[in-house]
């Protein structure tokens, strides 16, 4: 199956809350690259607000990537300052990049299910700590709230995923269907072909290019996906709408400097072509 998706319109009255607030919660010491990524990724996207919540190693790069970035030190932050949609002022949160899998970001991870009330991106080493019974149960209560949450694993990540989940070995577009009925979430299964499924009969998106096969590719997705979803766009639309934007932009990029040297800052680069050639 494939899906028809249109992008939010612009408002002539818009302002940055009202175009939709992302807040990033990305990076470690090990791996600050994904918060830059992921949130770079978000403006591109059209977010008109984006938060970064990172690593205090992090901040520096993520401040020099992008000034309009509003960037808060992990350490120093709890949940209570998640945003909050209401009407007329989306918003989402992107969790997960770049995490090192520490107990702190376990615990981040639970307070953010727990608390979120707006739609979830989880992408990346929080991707496993899902199967847990407290994060399981947190995500149920999402579900039975309606607040939408997105999953978004490769290959590998579903496979431990399902594993933790108690799930059968699966293809790649079962796998995805078995896990958001699992999670009663959207999964978005990334790969050469990549399955977004809430549950049933997956989505299709292989508009991609072996040049989107670089570390830092899923991070890009995660903040394009994000984004998309700060903007207020419908979940199952965001989610693929995200990836086919993500694919195509691979696409490009190979053409323009060959697939062999894409990087994934290069994606983010080329998302306004493929934007306005939309």
């Amino acid at each position: 199956m494939s899906c028809e998706f249109v992008l939010p319109p612009l408002q002539p009255d818009a302002n940055k809350y009202t175009r939709g607030k992302l807040a990033v919660l990305a990076g470690s010491k090990r791996y600050p690259g994904s918060a830059v990524l992921a949130a770079c990724a978000s403006e591109r996207m059209g977010s008109g607000y984006t938060e970064v919540v990172t690593a205090p190693a992090a901040m520096p790069l993520v401040l020099a990537a992008s000034p309009s970035l509003v960037v808060c030190d992990r350490t120093r932050w709890d949940a209570s300052q998640l945003p909050r949609a209401r009407e007329g002022h989306p918003a989402a949160v992107c969790l997960g990049s770049g995490f090192k899998g520490s107990s702190a970001e376990r615990d981040l991870t639970l307070q953010v299910l727990r608390k979120a009330a707006c739609p979830l991106l989880v992408d990346g080493t929080a991707l496993g700590f899902l199967p847990g019974k407290k994060e399981l149960r947190a995500l149920m209560r999402r579900a039975d709230r309606g607040l939408p949450t997105v999953l978004t694993p490769h290959g590998g990540e579903a496979d431990r995923m399902a594993r933790g989940l108690g799930l059968a070995p699966a293809a790649p577009e079962h796998l995805a269907a078995a896990l958001a009925q699992a999670c009663r979430c959207i999964v978005v299964l990334k790969g050469p072909v990549t399955y977004v499924s809430q549950g049933s009969v997956p989505l299709v998106m292989d508009a991609g290019s072996p040049a989107l096969a670089k570390a830092g590719s899923g991070d890009v997705l995660a903040g394009m996906v994000g984004s998309l979803l700060a903007q207020g766009m419908d979940p199952l639309q965001a989610a693929y709408g995200g990836a086919w934007i993500h694919g195509r932009a691979g696409v490009l990029a190979a053409d323009q400097i060959g697939a062999r040297s894409v990087t994934a800052m290069d994606i983010v680069r080329w998302i306004p072509a493929i934007i306005k050639e939309m």
